[in-house]
C-alpha cells in the first residue's frame, strides 16, 4: 500500500505548528519565559515546519523528494543538537552552571556582540537555561523538544525517502 507523501509532509507541518502553539501557550498563558536556548529550539521547529510545508506544497517526485527528505533530516538533527545541549546544560551540577546574573535578551546579545561571540554566549547557557520550570512525565521541555524533533526527523525522512510514499497526482 502506497502512502501519500504530500499528506505525510502536511502532517509533519501540523505537528510542528502544534509544538509552536504549545510553546506560545507556555509563554503567554503559563508565563514561562523562554531562555536563549529555548528560542533557538523554536527556530529549529519553525524551520522544520517550513520544510515540511514546502515539501507538501511542492510535492515533487523522485530526486525532489529525496532533497526534502535530506533537508528534513538536517534541520531535525540541528534542532536535536540544540535541544540536546539544553538538556545537558540542565543536567549540570549547580556549581558548574554559568552565573545566574541578569542575562540580556537574545536581541541584545546579538546587537552588542559579533555573531560568533553571541552564539558562544547563548550556547554556554546561562543560569536561566539551566532551570527546569516545567516537566511532563519526568522530562523537561527541552527533553520533549529533543524527542519531538528526532521523531519528526525520522518521520520526515521516511515520508520523503520511502519507495512506498508516492507523490500525489
Amino acid at each position: 500500500m502506497n502512502v501519500n507523501a504530500r499528506l505525510l509532509n502536511f502532517a509533519g507541518f501540523l505537528a510542528c505548528a502544534g509544538l509552536m502553539a504549545y510553546a506560545l501557550y507556555a509563554e503567554y498563558v503559563l508565563f514561562l519565559d523562554p531562555c536563549p536556548l529555548c528560542i533557538f529550539q523554536r527556530l529549529a521547529v519553525i524551520t522544520l515546519g517550513i520544510v515540511f510545508l514546502l515539501a507538501a506544497i511542492h510535492n515533487p517526485p523522485g530526486t525532489g523528494r529525496r532533497v526534502y527528505g535530506g533537508l528534513v533530516g538536517l534541520v531535525a538533527l540541528a534542532g536535536a543538537g540544540i535541544a540536546g545541549w539544553h538538556v545537558y546544560v540542565q543536567s549540570l551540577p549547580a556549581d558548574e552552571v554559568a552565573s545566574c546574573g541578569p542575562t540580556p535578551d537574545l536581541s541584545r546579545i546579538f546587537e552588542n556582540n559579533p555573531v560568533a561571540e553571541a552564539l558562544s554566549i547563548v550556547f554556554t547557557g546561562s543560569g536561566e537555561c539551566s532551570s527546569i520550570d516545567w516537566t511532563f512525565l519526568g522530562l523537561s521541555m527541552p527533553a520533549w523538544v529533543l524527542v519531538a524533533v528526532l521523531a519528526l526527523g525520522i518521520f520526515g525522512v521516511f515520508a520523503n525517502l520511502s519507495p512506498r510514499a508516492a507523490a500525489a497526482p
